[in-house]
């Protein structure tokens, strides 16, 4: 979710150069700097950076520069007025010397700098200037999300591979754990006749209690799933989706653990949640 993006245009007379900048954050969190004149356009700003950025928290700066072309205007009414006015004044008084150039301007209202806030334009033309920017920025975070999937699918193939392993080891377990419980019957009867359908029946139960095939079913759907949604090219987030699918994961990773009562089916389990804490450490910083 970070990147950057920037774009110059015309608001008014004014020149506008628009920074975007987004760092991660679980949810939309924006910031917005703009020039005194154009802080009636926030909610507009706002709504435009909401429409592109649905994750990351948002910088925006904008910042104006007045156009050279916009120079001081002299008003041509008010300055043959005060040149009437100052000559008539000359004339009653007897005063020495005459009328010129520097004396007219010097006097008020007779030239005129644009303000501040004259002519800032419209929030259409702001906002068109931020569309471009976040644009920008959109396609910088496209690129950096683009390596990310690379690094998310080879650490999708090592949990695959533990989870191979473990479909490999189950039947094993099985197997030993049926032997381990058929001696220790036997030691336990003592010589005694032991009945052999209700040993069977318990074994059943047993294996039955120690089956993990589902939970590998369903894990191996999730990363499809995964898989699938990392594949995506429609444009939609697709952080919240990562998410929920690797909460998934890490309950049947949960139960696969309880169900195991083996040490190397136990330390694959543990492998594969350290690659999913991974995994969600980077799907965090995915819109």
């Amino acid at each position: 979710m970070t990147g950057f993006g920037q774009a110059e245009g015309t608001v008014g007379t004014s020149r506008v150069l628009v920074e975007v900048r987004t760092v991660n954050h679980r949810f939309f969190s924006p910031s917005i700097k703009l020039p005194g004149a154009y802080g009636r356009w926030e909610t507009e700003v706002r709504e435009a950076m909401r429409l592109k950025v649905s994750r990351g928290h948002v910088t925006l700066t904008a910042r104006s520069e007045r156009l050279a072309t916009q120079a001081i205007t002299v008003d041509d009414e008010r300055f043959a007025a005060v040149v009437a006015q100052l000559r008539d004044l000359h004339d009653r008084h007897g005063l020495s010397g005459g009328v010129d150039l520097a004396m007219v301007l010097r006097m008020p209202d007779v030239m005129s700098a644009p303000r501040e806030d004259e002519d800032t334009g419209t929030a259409a033309d702001l906002i068109a200037i931020v569309d471009v920017a976040l644009d920008h920025l959109g396609r910088a975070r496209a690129e950096e999300g683009a390596r990310l999937v690379t690094v998310l699918r080879e650490r999708l193939e090592m949990v695959d591979a533990a989870l191979q392993r473990i479909a490999l080891r189950a039947p094993e377990r099985l197997l030993a754990q049926r032997d381990r419980l058929r001696a220790a019957v036997r030691e336990l009867a003592d010589g005694l006749a032991v009945d052999e359908g209700r040993l069977a029946q318990e074994i059943a139960i047993l294996a039955d209690r120690m089956d993990v095939s589902e939970e590998l079913d369903r894990f191996r759907s999730h990363i499809t799933a995964f898989h699938s949604v990392l594949s995506d090219v429609g444009g939609e987030p697709v952080g919240k989706r990562l998410g929920f699918l690797l909460q998934e994961m890490l309950r049947e990773a949960n139960t696969t653990g309880s169900k195991a009562a083996d040490a190397a089916i136990l330390h694959d389990v543990v492998g594969v949640k350290e690659e999913l804490e991974r995994i969600r450490e980077q799907v965090e910083n995915l819109e």
